[in-house]
């Protein structure tokens, strides 16, 4: 540590001092852990690499000092809150099935026959997919649009697609489909394709799940 040998007891500030490992200096920025939210936009893809050569989230994250991965996914066609972190543990944590915190969505969508009734009750119900019965969701309609609705829909599960497939087996085709919620971290009004770091206090809540 600034070419003295470091003690059993020492300690060292990360922002002023050198500290090296074997020889080789830790790059002690990139130790550091890193909480981010993104709003996506949509056309972007949540894997960090993509062979057909479409747009990554990691492009949007000029700035960054870290190398952060994305908590889950969204679809490409899809839009909204998206958290990343260089913390694999709590990534682990928050993807593992057992995690079952609500995502909240903005949707869109038009029913693709006239005599369908309003989507808010049976999207509520038991629905079915890949020969699983799903946790029910939290659905409210917040209103009627020339062609169909505008409505929330929260849900625990995290199965590809999952919304605009149990949409669809409804007789209802997504439209729009933005993520602004997960459990109590709020999107708000972050400008679409921005980021920022997430606060102490939207940490200590991810942790506390």
């Amino acid at each position: 540590m600034n070419g003295f040998t470091a003690m059993l007891g020492d300690s060292a500030d990360p922002e002023a001092d050198e500290i090296c490992l074997d020889g080789k200096r830790i790059d002690t920025k990139a130790a550091e852990k890193c909480y981010i939210m993104l709003n996506k936009p949509r056309g972007y893809v949540t894997t960090l690499s993509d062979e057909a050569g479409r747009k990554s989230v990691l492009d949007l994250l000029e700035g960054v000092p870290q190398r952060v991965y994305p908590i889950g996914r969204l679809d490409m066609h899809s839009e909204g809150l998206l958290l990343l972190t260089n913390d694999g543990e709590l990534a682990h944590h928050l993807m593992h099935p057992s995690h079952e915190v609500y995502k909240e969505y903005l949707v869109k969508l038009t029913p693709d026959e006239e005599q369908l009734p309003s989507p808010e009750i049976p999207l509520s119900g038991a629905i079915e997919l890949d020969g699983e019965r799903l946790l029910p969701a939290r659905c409210r309609l917040l209103g009627k649009t020339e062609s169909g609705y505008i409505m929330t829909i929260a849900i625990r599960q995290g199965k590809n697609r999952q919304i605009r497939r149990m949409c669809a087996k409804l007789g209802y085709t997504v439209n729009s489909l933005k993520r602004v919620a997960e459990g109590d971290i709020k999107l708000k009004d972050l400008p679409t394709g921005s980021w920022r770091f997430l606060t102490k206090q939207e940490v200590a809540y991810l942790k506390s799940l």
